[in-house]
Order: structure tokens, then sequence, then C-alpha cells
């Protein structure tokens, strides 16, 4: 747990249990996230109701919500953002491949 980031809550303000600061210096200093972006399907805790997410991507959360509305836009669906994971609604694996490409992002389809 040393290398958490957790808050811990005060009745002044929120502390980072890692830095010890209440503007976590940690948390902004993270690297991005490793691996490859892939982009997928689920419907596990949605009654059914599949969603495209698109994970990996490793950017600030103000270029996460500029890339979700972009594409939202531009695939006619709505979405949202949920930690360092984009989720969109319905069967959209091939159009954001395509779309991450034109961006300059190199994105895989997983799942079948």
């Amino acid at each position: 747990m040393a290398d958490s980031c957790n808050t811990v809550y005060s009745t002044e303000q929120r502390i980072c249990r890692k830095c010890g600061q209440a503007s976590c210096v940690c948390r902004a200093t993270r690297p991005p996230a490793r691996g490859p972006v892939r982009v997928g399907r689920e419907t596990k805790g949605r009654k059914g109701a599949g969603v495209t997410v698109v994970t990996g991507l490793g950017l600030p959360e103000a270029e996460m919500k500029q890339l979700l509305s972009a594409c939202k836009k531009r695939l006619g669906c709505g979405g949202t953002l949920r930690g360092e994971v984009l989720e969109f609604q319905g069967e959209h694996r091939d159009a954001l491949v395509a779309e991450l490409a034109a961006l300059g992002i190199a994105a895989k389809k997983s799942g079948s």
C-alpha cells in the first residue's frame, strides 16, 4: 500500500498518504499508462447493455475529455470518462480504432 496514492479524509482538507500534501504532487507526476491502447466491448455490470471501452491511453484528464467529446460527436453516441477508461454506448470498436488511428494513436481491437 506504500505505492498507492490515496487521500485521507480530514475535516480541514484531504491529504495524500504518499506525498503528505494537500494538493497531491505524486498523482500529477505519475507516469502514463503502459501497454498498448485497447478498444474492447463490455457488458459486465450493465444489465446486458454493451459499451465500447478504450483503455491504456495514458493522457492527462483534460486531453481525455477532449478526445471523448470529439469521438462522441464523430460516432453520434453517448459516452463517459471513468478513471482512465473511455466508455461509449453501443458497439463502435471498428470506428474507434479508425478514429484513433486518424488522430495518430495506435490502437488495437480486443475481444471477439
